[in-house]
């Protein structure tokens, strides 16, 4: 078959490699019993991700969408035995996988192997809690705790949140399990702490911190770099030098504007591991249709130094910080479906979510901007899709 550009793929649909995903699937441990199994685990992983691309978000509707598409994927995988797994079955492999980074790996590897990338420099941690397993009366559900590249939708890795545990105290895993060797890992106000600075220097990556009241102390230290130089008497005090960068961006009925500034912390002011510069950001977002306006200031430190980056690039890293939201929770929230889709099982809830993570990440390599109309292209052409296999 002749491969198709990827500025086609809008128009054609979903074609990738899906021999060479079976072939990393493979690697993946697999802790079933030997005794019984009709299905390999690689098989039964591509199943349900080429279901969940076809817009099947939850298991019972993976099963029923296996079972319609039965003879097309029997002749495309070339099945002796022509049936499909059933639901039980695809609830059982989710449940069983051994390992949740395993899996997170070899999927990375299949997406670096086919379609490069993953040297973005920005790194954004944020964590997210999957509703669909708090159980009734409760308030606690699974949560994990991601690495995520905003500027190419992938997420490196991610851990979940023990019940007594915090992000906090989870990040050290998450950092630990990454090359952040010429990176640099943003994180909220919670991140903003002196051991996980540590850390990421000693990794050989660099941090940018927002500084909230969580840190009241840092907060009133930053803020002060801001403030009007006051002039005593007989005395000459020079302006701290400082760097401005600006940005307005519009769309879905409102602008938004950013002013970021930028100053280094020359005197070593600031007792702060590896700390170089602080910033200050100001969000002003205008709604088109009441005109009604809302301010943010926050504020932020930084490892990075006035040589290794600019205003205009301070502000660049915090516009993708914030791209975790709309790149990847909003997808697998709206999307995918991952909140309303009821499991109390922790295990199935962690493989579903590095699934979601995967389907984002794939659908961004293949250049589709809207994941919703990826599903549709798939869904619509999928004879084409499995030609490309068989």
């Amino acid at each position: 078959m002749e491969p198709i550009l990827l500025e086609d793929m809008a128009t054609i649909g979903i074609v990738f490699d899906i021999g060479a995903l079976t072939h990393y699937l493979e690697q993946v441990e697999d802790v079933r019993k030997a005794r019984g199994q009709r299905y390999s685990l690689s098989f039964l992983l591509v199943l349900i991700i080429l279901a969940k691309l076809a817009g099947e978000n939850k298991p019972k509707g993976i099963a029923d969408w296996l079972q319609l598409r039965r003879q097309q994927l029997v002749t495309a995988f070339k099945r002796q035995h022509p049936e499909t797994p059933a639901y039980n079955t695809i609830r059982r492999t989710l449940q069983n996988m051994a390992d949740g980074e395993d899996l997170q790996t070899h999927l990375n590897r299949f997406l670096h192997q086919q379609y490069g990338g993953m040297t973005s420099i920005l790194v954004t941690i944020d964590g997210k809690t999957l509703r669909g397993t708090i159980p009734k009366g409760s308030t606690q559900g699974v949560h994990l705790l991601a690495a995520y590249l905003p500027a190419e939708g992938i997420v490196l890795m991610q851990v979940a949140v023990a019940t007594k545990e915090n992000e906090i105290s989870a990040a050290p895993d998450l950092l630990a399990t990454l090359d952040l060797k010429g990176r640099v890992v943003s994180g909220d106000a919670m991140f903003t702490q002196r051991t996980l600075s540590v850390q990421i220097l000693a990794q050989g990556g660099d941090y940018i911190w927002l500084v909230k009241d969580n840190q009241p102390t840092l907060k009133a230290d930053v803020a002060q770099f801001f403030e009007p130089s006051r002039q005593a008497p007989g005395w000459n005090v020079p302006a701290l030098p400082q760097e401005q960068a600006s940005s307005a961006q519009a769309g879905h009925g409102r602008v938004e504007k950013r002013s970021l500034t930028l100053i280094p912390d020359e005197t070593g002011y600031l007792d702060w591991p590896g700390l170089e510069q602080v910033f200050r950001l100001e969000r002003t977002v205008i709604h088109e249709t009441t005109q009604k306006t809302t301010s943010e200031v926050v504020y932020g430190i930084t490892s990075l130094s006035a040589a290794q980056t600019s205003a205009a690039e301070m502000l660049a890293f915090t516009q993708e910080h914030w791209g975790i939201e709309n790149g990847l929770h909003y997808r697998r929230d709206v999307t995918l479906e991952e909140d309303a889709t009821r499991m109390t099982h922790d295990t199935q809830a962690e493989t579903m979510a590095i699934l979601n993570n995967f389907i984002v990440g794939l659908t961004r390599k293949l250049g589709f901007k809207n994941l919703a109309a990826a599903q549709r292209a798939f869904e619509a052409r999928l004879t084409l899709a499995l030609a490309a296999f068989t």
